[in-house]
């Protein structure tokens, strides 16, 4: 069994932010501001993964030479045409 060690950190909040982190807890949602702050950095860390793959395929994609004559008049008629 592993022994998850947590690091304490101490942080400013906006009036408005600890009073959202505090509605938070209060919904029963969360038991403490820290899952709050964990679960949003969870989230971020989730969101710049996914960012960076796109990133990382449309980079493939460009190089491979997959659009070499972007013209978005052209391709939208004919994505209208096809319809």
């Amino acid at each position: 069994m592993a022994i998850l060690v947590m690091t304490r950190q101490s942080i400013s909040l906006t009036p408005p932010n600890d009073a959202w982190l505090i509605a938070q807890v209060d919904s029963q949602e969360y038991t403490s501001k820290s899952d709050v702050i964990n679960a949003l950095i969870r989230k971020e860390r989730v969101r710049q993964e996914r960012i960076e793959y796109i990133r990382t395929q449309l980079i493939e994609a460009e190089q491979s030479g997959f659009v070499e004559d972007f013209d978005p008049e052209r391709m939208l008629a004919e994505f209208k045409a096809s319809i």
